[in-house]
This record gives C-alpha cells, sequence and structure tokens, in this order.
C-alpha cells in the first residue's frame, strides 16, 4: 500500500519519481498485495493490483534516494545490508514524518479486520501527503 499511496500522491502533485516497495524477507515474492489491500486500496480510488512482492537488496541502496519501512524489523534488516553510513542515512522509518523521533510501527493489519486496513491506508497515505509536500 505504501507504494500504491506514494504514487498516488505523487501523481496528484504532478510529481515524477520511481517508486518501488519491497520486503526484507521473500516468501511472498512475486505474489499481488493481499485482497483486502487491495479492496481497501480500490475503495479510495487507487488501484495497487499490479504490484508485485519484491525482496529488498544492497542494490535498491544505489536505486534510491530515500528507503522507508513499516517497523524496526524492516529497519534492522535493511541496515544490515547498508554498505556504509550514506546507505544507512538513506533508511528511515514511514511513521517518523507524522511523529518525528517516535520510531513507531505500521501496524500489519492482516489480523485486525476491515478497520486495521482503513487505518494503515490512514496513515501511509498521510505520510506519503507530508513526505512529498516536503520535497
Amino acid at each position: 500500500m505504501a507504494e500504491g499511496a506514494f504514487r498516488h500522491v505523487a501523481q496528484e502533485l504532478g510529481k515524477e519519481l520511481t517508486l518501488d516497495s519491497a520486503g526484507t524477507g521473500d516468501w511472498h515474492a512475486g505474489e499481488a498485495p493481499d485482497s483486502r489491500m487491495q479492496a481497501t486500496a480500490k475503495s479510495h480510488g487507487i488501484d495497487i493490483s499490479d504490484l508485485r512482492a519484491r525482496h529488498f537488496t544492497a542494490d535498491d541502496f544505489d536505486a534510491f534516494d530515500q528507503i522507508y519501512v513499516m517497523d524496526e524489523s524492516n529497519y534492522e534488516n535493511v541496515v544490515k545490508l547498508a554498505r556504509d553510513d550514506a546507505d544507512r542515512a538513506k533508511v528511515k522509518m514511514m511513521l517518523d514524518v507524522l511523529y518525528p523521533n517516535e520510531s513507531m510501527s505500521v501496524p500489519d493489519p492482516y489480523f485486525g479486520g476491515q478497520q486495521g486496513f482503513e487505518y494503515v491506508y490512514d496513515l501511509l497515505m498521510r505520510s506519503a501527503k507530508k513526505v512529498l509536500s516536503e520535497k
């Protein structure tokens, strides 16, 4: 959903950016987003059905200027792949843009019912708007 939120907001703001999402585990590689997240996004006019999961690699540090992670576990896994301080400086917690220095995690909505998916959608859209309005 984060990539979908950033794509949507970038388009609204007329910004051309290279955006991509990746997981720190490879167990869902090649799969589409959870159908409930797809439905939530679609209900807000965002189509994420074309997205497919992929595994984050060290090459992503070369491809992207900023890397946002969803939680502390993702942060630790991504930073472990960093080759230097410049790579590490690119990695930020997604919700730090809304709640600076609190290291808050985006909750996993998988077990939370529809309300959880709506909550995550809202958090990611607000984060995307904040990040992209500052760029």
